[in-house]
């Protein structure tokens, strides 16, 4: 790890202009925030960030968890993903949240990871990690080790001959099925960013991974009201029960109607694409439909018809489509 500079700011202004303007954030971006870390500064270990200055932003008030008067969630950038899973409302209205984060990491990280550093967590590709590796993603035009290499981990949804990493993370996955809104503070005000808007595929810059720009702090996250009666539920497929990141994961909020069509549907995929993957795909296949195995694995097999797999991860289609359907089942009623 390099030696780097820490600054403690108390204000939202103060954070933007001190990541925005220093002298080094136009230069490669070494000006980072810093919240609870647990990515970070594992990669600053790593020597994969080499950040020259760092921004503590754990005074600002972004910490809270609160109900809106149309019955939606907001969640502070910096509230804490063990305080969002078990908090109250989350555990009520929009479980699939909760259990995704529960299912990640372990007790002792989720009681400093964020919400603003989960939502920009970056790959677990073992060559993005391995400073003398080839990656485009962490040096551009260098090459992906990853293609023709140890690959069983990455991504089939959504890659480029550039890159191939997975996204990594669990909440993303469940905030892409409840169709998050990502709050933003920078140099030109704020901006509120549909979640499906946020993350970028990789093509031919894997390097930039969301549409954030220098001085864009994320101050927080919301979530509409779902409709009566819809349930939500996250589950995930890894090698081992516990601490493990997914092989794959599926995220679903559904209402089906008296006679038991499904007339509200979401889904989203983890462990399986360069970004947490909402798929348009299944939910056309399902809207409208009765829950059946059938209708369930149609829309499996919409899902994951673009699947490009790799020399290793070929078996994660077979997965993720079984992944889906068990969770679809779950998630539905019998009429």
């Amino acid at each position: 790890m390099n030696l780097f500079e820490l600054q403690a700011v108390r204000s939202l202004p103060d954070a933007v202009r001190a990541q925005a303007l220093s002298p080094t954030a136009q230069q490669g971006a070494t000006v980072r925030f810093i919240a609870g870390g647990t990515n970070l500064v594992d990669y600053m270990k790593l020597n994969v960030e080499q950040p020259t200055k760092l921004i503590d932003i754990n005074s600002l008030p972004l910490a809270q968890i609160e109900s809106t008067p149309d019955g939606g969630l907001k969640i502070g950038a910096l509230a804490r993903n063990a305080d969002v899973a078990n908090h109250a409302a989350v555990k009520s209205s929009f479980p699939v949240l909760s259990q995704a984060l529960l299912s990640g990491a372990s007790g002792q990280l989720r009681n400093f990871a964020t919400t603003g550093g989960n939502l920009l967590q970056r790959t677990r590709c073992v060559y993005f990690r391995d400073v003398d590796a080839n990656c485009n993603k962490r040096e551009p035009g260098t090459g992906c080790a990853a293609i023709g290499g140890h690959n069983r981990n990455l991504a089939i949804l959504g890659t480029s001959e550039h890159c191939i990493a997975s996204n990594p993370s669990d909440q993303n996955v469940a905030l892409m099925a409840l169709d998050a809104t990502v709050h933003v503070q920078g140099v030109a005000g704020t901006r509120a960013i549909p979640i499906t808007e946020l993350y970028l595929l990789p093509a031919s810059t894997p390097d930039r991974e969301t549409v954030l720009e220098p001085g864009d702090l994320v101050t927080h996250v919301t979530l509409p009201a779902l409709p009566g009666g819809a349930r939500s539920l996250y589950l995930k497929l890894r090698d081992r029960a516990s601490y493990e990141f997914a092989l794959a994961s599926a995220a679903i909020v559904m209402k089906q109607d008296e006679a038991g069509a499904i007339d509200f549907i979401r889904v989203a995929l983890g462990g399986v694409g360069t970004k947490p993957w909402r798929s348009p795909e299944a939910e056309r296949a399902l809207q409208g439909q009765r829950a059946s195995a059938e209708a369930f694995t149609a829309a499996a097999e919409a899902a994951l018809h673009d699947a490009r797999p790799q020399s290793e991860n070929g078996f994660k289609i077979e997965l993720a489509r079984r992944c889906l359907v068990h969770a679809l089942t779950q998630c539905s009623r019998t009429a």
